[in-house]
C-alpha cells in the first residue's frame, strides 16, 4: 500500500531541506528522503554542507586562523604569551559538535514544518512515484503530485590516487584528521584543496599543493586571484601550477606522488595526500529507466531555467544540476521550485551569485571578472581600493588584499565586485544586493557607509572607479 504526498524531495543538503521546508510554509503534504550516514553509523539531514563540508570546514577553518594569529600576531597587539599549543583532539570535538547541533536543527525544522523527514534511499519511478528504502526495512512506494530530486554531488576520485581513507583522503577524510600531518599533499588549488590546505597549514604542516592548470584560481578575477596567490605563498603554502599528478601510491606512513611539469617527471613524498580536484553529481541509483528524467553526458540531470525536468511535475535543484556547486545557490533552487509548485511567480538570477572562499585573507566575487567583461566587448572601468589604506583593517591586523568593481562605461551600471581581504565573504553580500538592483558606481557612492568600517573599502573603490577614491591616490 502506498502513502500518498503533495511533495517528495529526495535529497535532505542545503537544496532538498530548504525546498521541502518551503513546500510545507505553503500548507502541502511534504517528505523529504535522505540517505547521509556519518562515521558513527548515525542518519542525518543537511548533506555534505553540514556534515562533511562547508560547516566543518569552516569551523577548522576558525580554529586554525585563531591559533595561527596567536602564534604570530598577538604580539604585535601587546598580547604576551608563550607555548600555545593546538589540542587537535578537542578542536575536532568543537567541530562535532557544531554540526550535530546544525543537523539536529535540520530535523527540528523538519517536526515544527510537519516535513516527514525520511532515512534511506529514495528512487525515482515513472508517474511520479517514488521507491523509498528504509536504511533498514523493506522499499515502500511513495506517490506525489510533484517530485524535487536534490541528490547532491560527491567528490571525484582519480584513477591513479584510489581513497583509501587514511593516508589519500577525500574532502571530508581531511576534515578528520586526528593529528597534524607534518607534510601534506592537496591535489587540486581550488575551493576545497585552499580551504584544507589553509586549516593544516596553520596548525604546521608544511603543505604542497598540485594544481594541474597554468592559471591560479582560473575562476576569479586576476588581479584577485594574483593577491591571493602572493598571500598563500607568503603564508609557506608551496603552490606548483602546470603539475599534473600522473601516481600516487601509498608506501608504509607515507605516498610518494609522481606529477609532470614543464621540468619533465617530478616526485614528492608527503605523509597525508588530499585529492581535491571537483565533484560530480550525484545521481547513483536515483532514476528508474523509465522515471523520463533527462541526463547529460557529464552526469547533471537536465533542467530548464526553473528548474524543471523532462519529466512532468518533476524538478531538480543543487549540485546535481547546471550552475555552480554552491550551498546557497541550491537553497534558492529548493525555494523556487516549492514556489512554483505552490502556483507563485519564482525565478533566479544566476548572474549575481556569490562565490566565497574562506582562506586568509578570504577570497569573493560576484559578477564578471574583467577578462570577461572584456571578452564580450562592451566597454568598462574599473576601480581598486587597497586594505592597506583601510583604518578598520589596520586596527585588525589584516591589511592584505583589496576591493575591484568593474562597471560599464556607457550606463555605469555594476558588472562585477571581486574581494580579496578580511571579511570578504560578508563584504560581498552589499554588493550582491546592489547588482539585484542593478545599481550603478554612482549609487554606491552616494550611500553612507559606518566610519571605520571594512565595508568603506567598497565606497572607496566605487569611488575610485571615476577616479574620486578619498583615501587613496587615484591612477
Amino acid at each position: 500500500m502506498s502513502r500518498n504526498f503533495d511533495v517528495v524531495v529526495i535529497g535532505g543538503g542545503p537544496a532538498g531541506y530548504i525546498g521541502a521546508i518551503r513546500a510545507s510554509q505553503h500548507g502541502m503534504k511534504v517528505a523529504c528522503i535522505d540517505q547521509w550516514v556519518n562515521r558513527d553509523g548515525s542518519n542525518a539531514f543537511g548533506g555534505t554542507c553540514l556534515n562533511a563540508g562547508c560547516i566543518p570546514s569552516k569551523v577548522l577553518l576558525e580554529s586554525s586562523e585563531l591559533f595561527h594569529r596567536a602564534q604570530h600576531e598577538f604580539a604585535r597587539h601587546g598580547i604576551r604569551h608563550s607555548g600555545v599549543t593546538m589540542d587537535v583532539a578537542t578542536m575536532q570535538s568543537r567541530k562535532a559538535s557544531i554540526v550535530k547541533q546544525l543537523t539536529g536543527g535540520v530535523a527540528g525544522l523538519f517536526k515544527a514544518g510537519k516535513v516527514e523527514g525520511l532515512a534511506g534511499h529514495g528512487k525515482l519511478l515513472s508517474g511520479k512515484k517514488v521507491e523509498f528504502t528504509p536504511i533498514s526495512g523493506k522499499p515502500e512506494i511513495l506517490e506525489a503530485r510533484y517530485v524535487i530530486l536534490a541528490s547532491g554531488s560527491s567528490p571525484i576520485e582519480l584513477p591513479v590516487a584510489r581513497f583509501d581513507g587514511e593516508r589519500v583522503v577525500d574532502s571530508w577524510g581531511a576534515l578528520d584528521f586526528s593529528e597534524v600531518p607534518q607534510r601534506l599533499g592537496v591535489i587540486g588549488a581550488g575551493v576545497i584543496g585552499l580551504e584544507l590546505g589553509s586549516v593544516w597549514s596553520r596548525l604546521g604542516a608544511k603543505v604542497i599543493v598540485l594544481e594541474a592548470m597554468d592559471e591560479f584560481l582560473f575562476m576569479a578575477d586576476r588581479d584577485v586571484a594574483n593577491e591571493a596567490s602572493k598571500q598563500f605563498r607568503k603564508q609557506g603554502i608551496d603552490i606548483k601550477l602546470g603539475a599534473k599528478m600522473t601516481a600516487a601510491k601509498v608506501a608504509g606512513k607515507s605516498v610518494k606522488v609522481d606529477y609532470l611539469d614543464k621540468g619533465g617527471a617530478q616526485s614528492l613524498e608527503v605523509d597525508r595526500l588530499i585529492v581535491a580536484v571537483g565533484r560530480r553529481p550525484y545521481t547513483d541509483g536515483l532514476l528508474a529507466d523509465d522515471a523520463g528524467v533527462k541526463v547529460d553526458a557529464r552526469g547533471f540531470i537536465e533542467v530548464d531555467k526553473e528548474c524543471r525536468t523532462s519529466a512532468k511535475g518533476v524538478f531538480a535543484v543543487g549540485d546535481c544540476v547546471r550552475g555552480p556547486m554552491l550551498a546557497h545557490k541550491g537553497s534558492e533552487e529548493g525555494v523556487m521550485a516549492a514556489d512554483l509548485i505552490a502556483g507563485e511567480i519564482a525565478e533566479m538570477n544566476y548572474n549575481v551569485i556569490p562565490a566565497v572562499i574562506y582562506t586568509s585573507p578570504e577570497i569573493a566575487w560576484v559578477g564578471k571578472t574583467e577578462a570577461e567583461v572584456k571578452a564580450s566587448g562592451r566597454a568598462y572601468k574599473t576601480g581598486s581600493f587597497p586594505f592597506s589604506a583601510s583604518g578598520r583593517a589596520k586596527a585588525m591586523e589584516q591589511t592584505a588584499g583589496m576591493v575591484k568593481i568593474i562597471a560599464a562605461k556607457d550606463d555605469d551600471e555594476i558588472l562585477g565586485v571581486h574581494i580579496v581581504g578580511p571579511m570578504a565573504g560578508e563584504l560581498i553580500s552589499e554588493a550582491v544586493l546592489a547588482m539585484e538592483f542593478s545599481a550603478s558606481t554612482e549609487d554606491l557612492q552616494r550611500t553612507i557607509h559606518a566610519h571605520p568600517s571594512l565595508a568603506e573599502a567598497v565606497h572607496e573603490a566605487a569611488l575610485a572607479v571615476d577616479r574620486k577614491a578619498l583615501n587613496f591616490p587615484n591612477r
